[in-house]
């Protein structure tokens, strides 16, 4: 097969509902394969999670690789990077979107270490070194020259990364490390092309945020958002397009804030 007649292909982490869900289905609409990652992945289950998302794929007839894996287990991360490579040759385009809230909001003068931990291994160790594994593997590609598209790695962090949440201390932390990594991972892949993006999406309509719906909806109706709505993971999804396709391809290390206008500093 030649090169012009290989399908680029992305991995998306948690790519089972919410946010990934969108980037993964965006991307497949666009022309890619789709490596899908998710904690939970029950084959039998078509109407929700990893496999619903599998078959939405594969209606819009682009092949996907279903890849259940806990991204902070060393194990699970070499796994996935080998079997996504063995099923499509290479990877193009990484996504690393999966993340957790913590399972109780506490004041930061009450914050356990276990939650800490927890949202630290998911939200950023996890990430980062998954990056790592993925980066070496594309930059041997960028030598080979046999993949169809320059590389793109993206992470998903949030406007939490830069944004004071008192009650939400540890997640604010995990996606300001995540938010470091991408620059440090954007500086040293620059010398092999390889553009790296932060983006930061803000209030965002998924399942995790639906138990925060009426604090939101109140705070957006009050004025909190110029662009005065809940953002969708659509949203967050098209800007991956452009970004894997290369409308970028001259900003490596570029932040960029979905989040209807939350950071526009107003009077």
């Amino acid at each position: 097969m030649t090169q012009q007649q290989l399908t680029p292909c992305a991995m998306v982490t948690g790519a089972g509902q919410g946010i990934g869900r969108g980037i993964a289905l965006c991307l497949a609409g666009a022309g890619y394969d789709i490596i899908a990652n998710d904690i939970v992945a029950d084959p039998h289950n078509t109407e929700s999670g990893l496999y619903e998302v599998k078959a939405r794929v594969e209606e819009l007839g682009r092949r996907c690789l279903a890849l259940q894996g806990d991204i902070s287990a060393a194990a699970d991360r070499a796994r996935m990077v080998e079997t996504a490579v063995a099923e499509f040759g290479g990877i193009d385009v990484l996504v690393n979107n999966a993340g957790v809230a913590q399972k109780v909001r506490a004041d930061v003068l009450e914050m356990g270490e276990e939650s800490y931990d927890r949202l630290m291994a998911i939200n950023a160790k996890g990430p980062l070194f998954l990056t790592q594994a993925v980066a070496k593997q594309i930059i041997g590609q960028v030598q080979a020259g046999n993949r169809p598209q320059k590389p793109v790695i993206i992470f998903i962090t949030s406007i939490s990364a830069s944004v004071s949440s008192t009650g939400r201390m540890e997640y604010c932390a995990s996606k300001a490390a995540l938010a470091m990594g991408a620059r440090v991972f954007a500086h040293r892949l620059a010398e092999y092309d390889i553009c790296v993006f932060d983006l930061r999406p803000g209030i965002i309509e998924t399942p995790m945020t639906s138990v925060v719906k009426e604090k939101y909806d109140k705070m957006i109706a009050e004025g909190l958002l110029p662009q005065a709505r809940w953002g969708t993971p659509e949203d967050i999804g098209k800007t991956c397009i452009a970004l894997a396709q290369g409308y970028l391809g001259y900003s490596t290390g570029a932040v960029i804030e979905i989040g209807g206008g939350f950071g526009i500093p107003r009077l």
